[in-house]
């Protein structure tokens, strides 16, 4: 009996250890853990230590590599902030949205424009609200804010999901900053400029020949004149002309804050707020989005980073930006919830190569991948920075290099939190977490596609019987002047028209043995060519099959400055506050 007894005893136990080893990374999902998701502004993936750079400092960034996964094959749904961030947010191709654009403006450009996230398109924030999350995004929105009134919020953070708001409901700009080059349409600004000296120039011409008998001609015409000029100038200066108030403000939930907003104590308002979002919702469960305005023009940095890193002003702000990663994570592991926190990093698209002051670099760098920000298919505008971490969950340490994309992460957290993927529209990202946890070995994308705008520029296609990874460009831009890696002269590279090269049979690239894409193949080259030209095509058709018509919100009517739905601390149009004052204190 006695011996029976203890080969129960022992068989159970046996049993405890093994359901311990093979669940217990189970078990801890069980539980909804917090959701830490950090989204750089213009980063590079070649900015930062864990990807190679070895100048530029990220140490808390490479921690989380060091304590996660890594994707080295992580892509951006877009080369440009607002559509980009749309796929991020909504886990679906911009082009879905309406977040596309098919003319020049790619995104979104005043607080006051009319375009924005559609209220019917479903954000990971809403999905995870409805699970009992409590929400909060600090930061970069960029996905509108107004629709037909300065108050009607209704493409505000608040109206997707978010229960908290902190943060910039546009982007950054050089507008923002005192003393620098304007950035918003600096080509329409300056015809604009020279028109309205045009016009006053003939307003003067008249009036001196009026005045000396020269020209022949009735003051009212002149009178008439004069004023045409002047609502001319008007029409356009009064938007043009105050960019930093109309553009450059905080907000808190739907109160204005700071207009316009004073950089020099931007970076720490944002970290006070991450911390304390944090701290007062502890017990979570709770998802923060940290969306960061650094590294974007115009690089304003504080005093405590400048000068000390080996890059000038931009790895100045990328230091300056990998210390707020380090002081949030401190603060999980304070409130003791490092274990319990799934906890993710990238950028929202590639470095822009074009920024630049004079010799100085004000841009990322993307490694050994062609292009950067703006360029719809070449891989250094598209393949970010992508890093997750949960102890206990995700193997620490881990290196993956499959397809993946910034549109998973929808799919992943709404998996994680128990929620269900919307079934009346097409997701186009995948849960991630198969493969995060070695369960999978491949990824679920076969094809990606690579949109410039509403143009499809790219295809990729990854071939899981043989492990190589075929690139199609079918449009790219001509870079200026010819040989040059960029655009440069124009800001940013062209989506159509004649800023582009359209290839029939397209550029083909296996991005498995050419990862810079400097080779292209051709059918004498590479025997397989007209098959997956053809294998593409089928895809590309598939593709647009699932494609439906939907209002465009980034046309020209919608991105125009409407002074009625202005954000305003005042009463229009005396917009300036600085509700915040000296708040800030040293973290």
């Amino acid at each position: 009996v006695i011996l029976l007894c203890f080969r129960r005893y022992l068989l159970t136990a046996l049993t405890s250890c093994f359901v311990w080893n093979m669940f217990g990374w189970s078990a801890a999902m069980d539980s909804k853990p917090n959701i830490l998701l950090f989204l750089a502004d213009d980063l590079g993936i070649g900015d930062i230590g864990c990807y190679g750079n070895n100048t530029i400092r990220t140490p808390n960034i490479d921690r989380l590599a060091r304590e996660g996964v890594k994707l080295t094959q992580h892509i951006a749904a877009a080369p440009l902030c607002t559509p980009s961030r749309a796929a991020f947010l909504t886990g679906r191709y911009p082009v879905r949205s309406g977040m596309a654009s098919s003319n020049r403006y790619r995104a979104l450009q005043w607080n006051a424009g009319s375009g924005g996230l559609p209220a019917n398109e479903t954000t990971f924030a809403r999905l995870l609200q409805q699970q009992g999350y409590t929400t909060g995004l600090i930061g970069k929105w960029h996905q509108g804010v107004n629709c037909e009134s300065f108050n009607d919020h209704c493409h505000h953070p608040l109206n997707h999901g978010f229960d908290y708001f902190y943060g910039m409901p546009f982007t950054l700009l050089n507008n923002c900053q005192e003393n620098k080059p304007p950035e918003l349409d600096v080509a329409l600004q300056a015809k604009l400029w020279l028109y309205s000296q045009i016009i006053a120039l003939a307003v003067l011409t008249l009036t001196a020949g009026k005045l000396t008998g020269l020209i022949s001609i009735h003051w009212k015409i002149i009178a008439c004149f004069t004023l045409a000029g002047g609502l001319f100038f008007i029409s356009w200066y009064s938007s043009y002309g105050f960019v930093r108030y109309w553009n450059c403000i905080l907000m808190r939930n739907h109160d204005v804050t700071e207009q316009p907003m004073r950089l020099e104590r931007t970076a720490s308002l944002m970290l006070k707020e991450a911390v304390s979002f944090i701290k007062r919702n502890r017990h979570g469960p709770f998802l923060l989005f940290v969306s960061f305005l650094h590294v974007h023009t115009p690089l304003f940095t504080t005093a405590k980073f400048l000068g000390k890193s080996r890059h000038g002003l931009y790895g100045d702000n990328v230091e300056e930006m990998d210390w707020m990663v380090g002081k949030i994570l401190d603060s999980l592991d304070k409130e003791g919830l490092k274990n319990h926190t799934f906890t993710y990093f990238a950028s929202d698209h590639g470095g822009h190569l074009e920024a630049q002051d004079g010799s100085a670099q004000l841009g990322g760098w993307n490694g050994i991948y062609k292009g950067g920000k703006g360029m719809g298919g070449w891989e250094g505008g598209i393949r970010v920075p992508g890093v997750f971490r949960w102890p206990g969950v995700l193997p620490a340490g881990t290196v993956t290099d499959e397809p993946t994309s910034l549109m998973d992460i929808y799919p992943t957290v709404a998996h994680l939190a128990g929620g269900i993927l919307p079934q009346d529209r097409v997701i186009d990202g995948r849960n991630l977490m198969p493969l995060l946890q070695g369960r999978a070995q491949k990824s679920e994308h076969e094809f990606l596609f690579h949109y410039c705008g509403s143009y499809l520029h790219a295809v990729r296609w990854h071939q899981k019987d043989s492990g190589a990874i075929w690139k199609a460009h079918y449009v790219t831009p001509v870079f200026h002047p010819l040989g040059a890696g960029a655009c440069y002269g124009k800001g940013i590279c062209p989506c159509f028209g004649e800023g582009v090269t359209h290839h029939d049979p397209p550029l083909l690239f296996d991005l498995s043995r050419d990862p810079s894409e400097a080779k292209p193949l051709s059918a004498d080259t590479e025997p397989l060519f007209d098959t997956v030209i053809r294998k593409m095509g089928r895809a590309i058709e598939e593709h647009r099959r699932t494609l439906t018509p939907v209002p465009e919100q980034l046309s020209s009517y919608n991105i125009m400055w409407k002074p009625w739905l202005q954000p305003c601390c005042g009463t229009f149009p005396f917009c300036w506050c600085d509700k915040e004052g000296d708040s800030t204190q040293s973290l």
